[in-house]
């Protein structure tokens, strides 16, 4: 048996590392964080778009991977039509820096009242790079609606609010795997696994 190759990432989120390692366990790849990533100065995201963001980081943790190993990162985030794209890159803080989850889910909802389009999407950048160069950004989205209220207790972020048509459900109520194959991380995750070949 061909022992997996190993490829490290940088994300302190457990969702998102969750879906990471399924990615890279369907590719035949193990992806481990970061080794003392809590303890790294996490670089400052001053891009005003995914890819922007996602570079910054891989570019800056990829100087402590081990051995020059490759690192992945990605900058994600939910984009509503009636908001005008927001919360977009600022999703993970969008009702402000320590934000959690429901704070985040609550301030949609809140601007989202009385609103009839509910058409939203989630984008994800990947970034990889390695020895502190950018190798290749991989980019996907999904698309779906949001509800007026969360349904489902899986998934994280924004999943509980977002309707899958297809499916039936929310990304919160939808598998791992099935999520997997529908979602933007899922999506540039396999677009990256098939450049790395």
């Amino acid at each position: 048996m061909t022992a997996k190759r190993r490829i490290y990432c940088a994300t302190t989120n457990p969702g998102k590392l969750r879906e990471f390692k399924l990615g890279g366990a369907v590719a035949g790849w193990e992806v481990e964080p970061v080794p003392g990533l809590a303890d790294l100065a996490a670089p400052e995201e001053t891009g005003s778009t995914f890819a922007e963001n996602a570079a910054i980081k891989a570019i800056a943790y990829s100087l402590h991977a081990p051995d020059g190993a490759m690192v992945l990162v990605d900058d994600s985030g939910l984009a509503v039509d009636a908001l005008e794209g927001a919360p977009g890159v600022w999703s993970a803080r969008y009702a402000g820096p320590d934000a959690t989850d429901e704070d985040n889910n609550r301030l949609v909802l809140e601007r989202m009242a009385g609103r009839s389009d509910r058409a939203a999407r989630f984008v994800c950048v990947i970034a990889l790079a390695q020895a502190g160069a950018l190798l290749q950004t991989f980019e996907a989205d999904v698309r779906g609606e949001l509800l007026t209220a969360p349904r489902g207790s899986g998934g994280f972020g924004y999943d509980p609010l977002f309707f899958y048509p297809p499916f039936g459900v929310t990304l919160a109520e939808a598998t791992a795997e099935q999520k997997l194959t529908v979602s933007h991380r899922g999506e540039a995750l396999l677009q990256l696994f098939a450049f790395l070949g």
